[in-house]
């Protein structure tokens, strides 16, 4: 791997780096919410740059990362996220602290990712899912913590098990994965504790 071939990760590390993570929190923080995330990254492709944004934000060399197989299919998506954050690749995601996936249509069961446990909650996956779009007027209805009433959230395109898995996952809080919905130039979030109660 050479250095001189990996592309720039943030143009100002400290500041972008608080930019996005300020961003992902409100987005966990307001379930179902869009919001902006503007980056002028440019991660070796297929990666988008809002996920690579949210990647080079939350992952480091305390943490494990599986990428879904569009992903795996570029090395330099690999050298690129070992090279700016330190993380720590894995096959297994059930041992993933984050997961990238590209392609939703194909996303693995989520039972595959690690769940946590009633003990450690917080030893779950977070998944990184590539939309196209955040439809923030469509989808289903959501409720839960951080949610004022309702909110309907509709990313696109995603597998058509997709709402079915993630009212499952919801049943399990607090264990349960929390993804975080990554589109152009914009992020939203479901985390565990948000319900799906009704619509898909």
């Amino acid at each position: 791997m050479a250095v001189a071939a990996i592309a720039p990760g943030f143009a100002d590390p400290v500041f972008d780096a608080q930019k996005a993570f300020r961003t992902v929190m409100d987005a966990m923080a307001h379930p179902g919410r869009v919001h902006e995330l503007q980056t002028a990254l440019a991660p070796p492709a297929p990666l988008s740059p809002v996920a690579a944004a949210v990647l080079l934000t939350l992952a480091d060399f305390e943490t494990t990362l599986w990428l879904g197989e569009t992903l795996t299919k570029t090395p330099a998506v690999a050298d690129w996220l070992r090279f700016h954050t330190g993380t720590v690749l894995t096959e297994d995601p059930g041992e993933a602290t984050f997961a990238a996936i590209a392609d939703p249509m194909r996303l693995p069961p989520l039972g595959a990712f690690a769940q946590g446990t009633l003990d450690y909650p917080d030893r779950s996956t977070t998944l990184i899912l590539q939309v196209e779009t955040l439809d923030p007027s469509a989808g289903p209805t959501l409720e839960g913590p951080g949610i004022d009433g309702t909110a309907r959230l509709l990313p696109a395109p995603l597998a058509e098990t997709f709402w079915l898995e993630a009212r499952r996952n919801a049943d399990l809080f607090p264990r349960g994965v929390d993804f975080l919905l990554a589109a152009p130039g914009k992020i939203a979030a479901l985390p565990r504790s948000t319900r799906i109660v009704e619509g898909d």
